[in-house]
């Protein structure tokens, strides 16, 4: 533990009880915002997402999903996590990664349709980097709040 780079020395006394406690605090209160945030960004977003796969029902004048699940062939859209040091605490980030060159769209939409195909695309593809930026952000809210409950126990161990 003590070859640990990046990981702060916490002692068990009150002194560092409290201060650990208020950088955790702050921490989290922060991570709390932005969690605030990004579920009000994801309502509209996945509105908006909802809105435009009406648009391409309507459009196409059908279900396109089987279509859509026949020309798929490799993944677009990736997760990429990494760890972000927050007061001493290694926090798994996540990230999401477009790839531009796989286009496995490239003859759906072409009878009639094909702009709002386009469109709720890159709507779904906002969604589910609003949904990637939630589960960054919640995951590190519970791995605080964990850490936080370590520190109270192993200075009331004392």
């Amino acid at each position: 533990m003590s070859g640990a780079v990046g990981r702060e020395a916490v002692f068990p006394t009150r002194q560092t009880l409290g201060l650990m406690k208020s950088k955790l605090k702050g921490a989290e209160i922060e991570i709390t915002r932005r969690i605030d945030e990004a579920k009000r960004k994801m309502g509209r977003v996945m509105q908006i997402a909802a809105f435009s796969l009406a648009e391409v029902t309507y459009a196409v004048g059908g279900d396109i999903g089987f279509q859509i699940q026949e020309s798929v062939k490799s993944a677009r859209f990736r997760v990429r996590t990494k760890q972000e040091n927050v007061s001493g605490v290694l926090l798994p980030q996540f990230e999401s990664v477009i790839s531009e060159t796989t286009n496995d769209f490239g003859l759906t939409g072409l009878g009639k349709g094909g702009q709002q195909v386009q469109r709720s695309r890159e709507t779904y593809a906002r969604a589910v980097e609003t949904l990637v930026e939630l589960a960054s952000l919640q995951t590190a809210f519970v791995i605080l709040d964990e850490v936080i409950k370590v520190v109270n126990r192993r200075v009331n161990a004392m």
